[in-house]
């Protein structure tokens, strides 16, 4: 059987050497040198042997000088055969003793390829079972990355979906009030240009009257007749207790320009009228005023601020009749106080504070469900993507040995 040849690098040169030449040398010169040994010890015990024939033969000479040549040929012969065959019985003796020793190497040799060949065989076998289960794990790690990502990329565009559904029904729901609002706002235009002057003037009058009437029921609120003089309505502000605390001139402008002598003609209508007030409501106001002001003792309001300016200025003159009031006597005061505690005013304030917070509660409390509608959605979404997850590793885990994810493995017990 042929075996694969061994080498080994020289440590000194660096060449290579094959290790059955190196070994077959070293036998060589193993039996090289015993063979030498055995026969300088022939060779020696021949030379002592001969030495001591020699020895024998000068005794025999000198004892027996007369034994001819006959004697010494037959000796010499004798000498001659004694050697060859001491060197016949060594050289056996070496081969015997060689061939012992390369049949031992050879089975030894034998024994070490056999081993050799074993264990490269083996090796082979856990190197390709090793390669076989990476390229298990990595397609298994790389299954489970893909089915994770197309999960996700799922959710995400679920998600992203509904919330584009929900904004697109937002949006067009707020297209369409606004729609309708811009179509009623130019209705009303339309209707309001197609009157004159004077009757846009008494619809806006008629409308300051009525949230008046509406804001301030208490108030004795009345127009002025057509022909007297003086201001559009008169607000008669009245406190909870039913004292008279002032009155208020209100004028109604709905024009397309501002004109400074309205100032003036109201001052005078409010004197006609003794009022403590007086207010002009305009849509036009003057170019340096927004919102409203206090000119030349008259205030100049738009339309759209006609309740807060109404409710400061009632303050202002139910304060002023408070202070007049508390200073005739503490008694009074006392009253006062119980009267704005137990009044009508104090009761609406404290409604009005009431029902905004009421309002704000019922908005977070709508946005609070939308937003827990969606995060429910999503929760069961993503319990139902660790739930195939889950399944899957298991699944996994009864065909190969995976590797240990600690959040999907039970917890170890605490000593």
């Amino acid at each position: 059987m042929a075996t694969t040849e061994q080498k080994i690098q020289c440590p000194s040169c660096g060449e290579s050497i094959s290790i059955d030449d190196v070994l077959t040398k070293q036998i060589e010169e193993k039996i090289k040198k015993s063979f030498q040994a055995a026969q300088q010890a022939k060779e020696k015990e021949l030379t002592t042997k001969s030495e001591e024939l020699k020895k024998q033969a000068a005794e025999i000479a000198e004892n027996k000088k007369n034994i001819d040549s006959v004697i010494a040929d037959k000796v010499a012969d004798q000498l001659k055969a004694e050697k060859l065959k001491i060197y016949k019985e060594a050289r056996t003796e070496a081969e015997k003793e060689q061939s012992a020793v390369t049949a031992l190497l050879e089975e030894q040799l034998k024994s070490k390829d056999e081993k050799l060949q074993l264990a490269t065989k083996n090796e082979i076998e856990l190197r390709k079972e090793k390669s076989k289960l990476e390229e298990d794990k990595q397609a298994f790690e790389l299954e489970k990355l893909r089915q994770l990502e197309e999960a996700k990329n799922a959710i995400i565009e679920e998600a992203t979906k509904k919330a584009a559904e929900e904004q697109q029904y937002v949006v067009a729901q707020l297209k369409k009030q606004l729609t309708d609002a811009i179509k009623a706002k130019d209705d009303l235009a339309r209707k309001l240009e197609q009157g004159s002057q004077k009757t846009q003037g008494e619809v806006l009058e008629l409308e300051l009257e009525e949230l008046l009437k509406i804001e301030f029921p208490h108030d004795e609120i009345a127009p002025v007749p057509v022909g007297v003089n003086g201001a559009d309505i008169v607000q008669k502000v009245v406190d909870r207790t039913g004292r008279t605390c002032g009155q208020i001139a209100w004028e109604t402008k709905k024009t397309k320009s501002w004109n400074e002598n309205w100032i003036q003609k109201l001052k005078d209508d409010q004197r006609a009228i003794k009022a403590d007030v007086a207010v002009i409501v305009s849509v036009v106001l003057p170019e340096d005023v927004k919102g409203f002001v206090f000119r030349d003792g008259v205030w100049i309001c738009d339309i759209k601020l006609i309740i807060p300016l109404a409710i400061a200025i009632r303050m202002n003159l139910e304060s002023i009749t408070r202070e007049k009031a508390m200073s005739v006597g503490k008694n009074e005061k006392m009253e006062v106080l119980y009267s704005y505690l137990t009044g009508v005013e104090f009761k609406q304030r404290v409604e009005a504070i009431v029902e905004a917070f009421t309002s704000m509660d019922a908005s977070l409390k709508k946005e609070r469900l939308a937003y827990e509608k969606i995060w429910a959605e999503r929760e069961k979404q993503i319990k139902k993507v660790i739930t195939n997850t889950v399944g899957m590793y298991g699944d996994l885990s009864g065909l190969v040995t995976l590797p240990q994810i600690k959040t999907l493995e039970l917890p170890d017990n605490e000593s």
